[in-house]
Order: structure tokens, then C-alpha cells, then sequence
């Protein structure tokens, strides 16, 4: 790869068509979960691709079993114990979606097995989304007793409703690539071996396609996203919020401990 992108060590870059460029988060051993520097990745590489004339289609994807797995414990036990640590995650909260939504180019998203967190944000803020059948979409922040911040008030509405956003985020319940295709949460469901030959193909018309006028398309269609900023800024907000409270501990401790969470429903 060009030097451009020698700097990011937990994603993968390949070109698997002329103009396309595939990322792959890469740390399929912790079913690439993302620690700090790996969110930091993810919330730049929008940028730099976007800057790479010789790309005209990006897909992103996960290695090994999982899309992702959100952030890791130990990025959330830094944010909660850090208050500087805290400013930055709530740019870099900020950053990753709106980099996504301001990248010129199109997004096509490949999801298999868990998509959840910030990981589950590139997902679906992708101006594609295809889901393999085995996808496991989960919004998971209540459950780990967190304001749903990230990208779930900016475009869960938009995509499935709010019903069904309502639903899906407060509960933590998962959504299958079928279902979730069902409810307008993706934009294509496919048989798992299928999947990144969709994604290729749908990557490969667009990376041939006119590209001002698609570029041009994206950026108006991004209009809707860009009107919810306020409510996506103050979701942010509010989950940062969320990391200086009692429910969050108990939301982590539980998940290391693998047992129900234990939540003080008084407040």
C-alpha cells in the first residue's frame, strides 16, 4: 500500500477491484473489538481514503468471525476513570460519524456475525449496507449502562423507524441480517457466502459509475444526517455523561464477570 496508509496498524487494506479499496478491521482474535488507538483508526481512515485519487469506492468489512465487537473493556474502563480521556472520546465520537457522512465517496458496508458499538456505527452510517444472514446488530450501550450515544439518534429513526428504533435501542435486543433487512435497518441481506462478492460487485458499479453525480447524490442525500446533528451531538453528549455514573461500572463489571447486571432502577 501507499504511504499513506503505513500509519494504521489494526486496519487491513487491499484492492480487491480497479478503484476500490476494502478495509478490514483487523483484530480478529478479539473479534475485532477496538481498543483506543484502533477507534482512532477507524474515526481517520475516512479522510485519508477520501483524499486517495485512486479510489473511487470503499468497502468496509471484518476479519475472522465478526464485523465487530465494539469497544474493548479496556477503552471503556480508560473513559471512565480519565476525564481528559473523556473530552477526546466524545470528539472522537463525533468525528468517526460525521467523517463518514462528509467522505465524497460511497461506503459500502459488509456485516457478518456481531456488529455492535462503534464498529456497529460504520455499519450502518455506510451509504450501503449489506448483511450476511449470520449478522448479530446489536446497539448494546443501555445494556452496559450507557446513554445510546454514537450514531443510533442520528439514523436509526431515519432507517427503520422510530418504533422500531426505540425498541431495538433501549432493549439491547439483537436484529438478524433477515430482520434487520426486513425493517429497513440494511439495505440488502444475502447467504453468508455471498456476502463480499455482493459487497465487490456493488463497489465495483459505483467505482465506475459518474462520479461527480454520485458523489453529488451522496452529499445531498446526507442532508437528512446532517439535520439530526443536534440530537446526535446531545446523544454523545449524554453517553459521555453516562461514563461518569454508577451504572456503567456495574454494566462492565458484568460483562467481565458474564452474569445478568445488577441496575439501581431508584433515581
Amino acid at each position: 500500500m501507499t504511504d499513506r496508509y503505513a500509519c494504521f496498524k489494526h486496519l487491513k487494506f487491499d484492492r480487491p477491484a480497479e478503484r476500490v479499496m476494502r478495509i478490514t478491521l483487523d483484530r480478529p482474535e478479539r473479534m475485532n473489538s477496538l481498543d483506543w488507538e484502533a477507534h482512532g483508526e477507524l474515526t481517520k481512515v475516512w479522510t485519508v481514503v477520501d483524499e486517495d485519487p485512486e479510489v473511487n469506492a470503499i468497502i468496509i468489512c471484518g476479519a475472522g468471525k465478526a464485523f465487530s465487537a465494539g469497544g474493548d473493556f479496556s477503552m471503556v474502563e480508560r473513559i471512565i476513570n480519565d476525564y481528559s480521556m473523556q473530552a477526546a472520546a466524545l470528539r472522537e465520537f463525533r468525528d468517526l460519524c460525521y467523517n463518514m457522512i462528509n467522505c465524497s465517496k460511497p461506503i459500502i458496508s459488509a456485516i457478518h456475525g456481531p456488529a455492535v458499538g462503534a464498529g456497529l456505527a460504520a455499519a450502518l452510517l455506510a451509504d450501503i449496507s449489506v448483511a450476511a444472514k449470520s449478522a448479530r446488530i446489536i446497539d448494546g450501550h443501555t445494556r452496559l449502562g450507557l446513554a445510546a450515544g454514537d450514531h443510533a439518534a442520528m439514523i436509526w429513526p431515519l432507517l427503520c423507524g422510530m418504533a422500531k428504533a426505540k425498541y431495538y435501542i433501549l432493549l439491547c435486543d439483537p436484529v438478524s441480517g433477515e430482520e434487520a433487512e426486513r425493517i429497513g435497518l440494511v439495505s440488502l441481506c444475502v447467504e453468508d457466502t455471498q456476502l463480499q462478492d455482493k459487497a465487490l460487485d456493488i463497489a465495483t458499479r459505483l467505482a465506475h459509475g459518474a462520479q461527480r453525480p454520485i458523489r453529488w447524490s451522496k452529499h445531498a442525500l446526507n442532508n437528512w444526517l446532517r439535520a439530526m446533528g443536534p440530537a446526535f451531538d446531545n446523544s454523545a453528549a449524554l453517553e459521555l455523561l453516562s461514563f461518569n455514573g454508577p451504572e456503567v461500572r456495574e454494566g462492565l463489571a458484568s460483562l467481565k464477570e458474564k452474569r445478568a447486571p445488577r441496575f439501581d432502577y431508584k433515581v
